[in-house]
């Protein structure tokens, strides 16, 4: 196990990775941008804010400088907040022709552009379109850092790397799975998240199961219907990136999609919740993105038009229930 992997965000999730891999037997390398955390984690080796379970063991480079990180290496990892990759990979001036590929663990959708992070990846640093990939599934980084038995997917375009990818990741307690729908696990992954703060404004409202339930199905619904008229096969959202990570991320008292919209069902306003966190909730902006994609491509979200309007246009949550309650009367299945 030669390979060098560097690590791109010193995030909750990037912390997490850097231990597995480590784990793992490989060289690694992580980068934080923040000076102030690059700091406490050079002298703590963890981080009490993000990810206080996760201690980085001594061999781990931990870096402020992006190029000293990428140099000679053989692999990266992206664990930067889907709107600020662009900004962090535009820094890179290393030359990356000899790497083995990109993997990225972001969950989101570019604003402005609307392109899935794949994209972002290959416009910003002409790569290879294949050799881009994304890690995606119900993995919260809390729970895979004390070893908690975790199933993800990693897609991509050459099944060969893939497969590689499948060997750097997997361990006995963090299995991997294939896929070459890169489209389907980077939608399924990004637009979960709207979900989850529709499913935290309903218990923040205390709704009951029922709410929940019909909030999980119909969000999965809408997700796949955008989807597949953007080029993904249906049956990747029953997988891991879909289903998956849609149930766990609505579920999860580690979410910080649901603790948005639990603060704003309870009475808060949305800058009053993101001014309290210590971390990035992808699912705020992405409301924005899945919004303006469902409108381009003319395909009916009405939970996530739902979420934007809470969340952008000060509509009482309450209010958006009952809309949503009243629309008119459907099948069940529908395009």
């Amino acid at each position: 196990m030669s390979e060098t992997i560097s690590i791109l965000g010193a995030g909750s999730w990037g912390l997490a990775v850097a231990r597995l891999l480590n784990n793992n037997g490989y060289p690694v390398r992580i980068w934080e941008f923040n000076n102030d955390d690059y700091r406490l984690l050079l002298k703590h080796r963890t981080h009490p804010n993000k990810l206080p379970d996760c201690r980085l063991d001594e061999a781990i480079l931990v870096t402020n400088d992006i190029n000293e990180c990428l140099d000679n290496t053989d692999l990266i990892v992206l664990a930067v907040p889907s709107q600020f990759l662009r900004s962090a990979l535009e820094n890179i001036k290393t030359d990356l022709n000899h790497i083995m590929g990109i993997v990225n663990l972001a969950k989101g959708i570019e604003t402005g552009s609307l392109h899935r992070m794949s994209q972002v990846v290959k416009e910003t640093l002409s790569v290879p379109e294949n050799k881009i990939m994304t890690i995606s599934g119900p993995s919260h980084a809390e729970e895979v850092t004390l070893d908690m038995p975790t199933t993800v997917v990693a897609a991509g375009y050459d099944q060969s790397l893939v497969e590689e990818m499948q060997r750097i990741f997997s361990n006995p307690t963090f299995r991997v799975y294939c896929s070459n729908d890169l489209i389907g696990v980077e939608l399924g992954g990004a637009l979960k998240n709207i979900i989850a703060i529709a499913v935290g404004i309903a218990t923040g409202l205390n709704t009951g199961d029922n709410t929940l339930g019909a909030l999980i199905t119909r969000g999965l619904a809408e997700i796949s219907r955008l989807g597949v008229v953007m080029g993904a096969d249906p049956l990747t959202f029953s997988g891991l990136s879909g289903v998956g990570d849609l149930v766990t991320t609505c579920v999860s008292r580690h979410s910080r999609n649901r603790y948005v919209g639990e603060s704003i069902g309870k009475g808060k306003t949305l800058d009053e919740v993101l001014k309290g966190m210590h971390m990035v909730a992808e699912g705020v902006q992405t409301t924005k993105s899945g919004r303006e994609l469902a409108r381009i491509h003319k395909v009916e979200m009405p939970l996530t038009e739902a979420v934007y309007n809470v969340l952008f246009e000060n509509k009482p949550p309450s209010e958006a229930v009952q809309e949503l309650m009243g629309r008119e009367l459907k099948p069940e299945i529908w395009s």
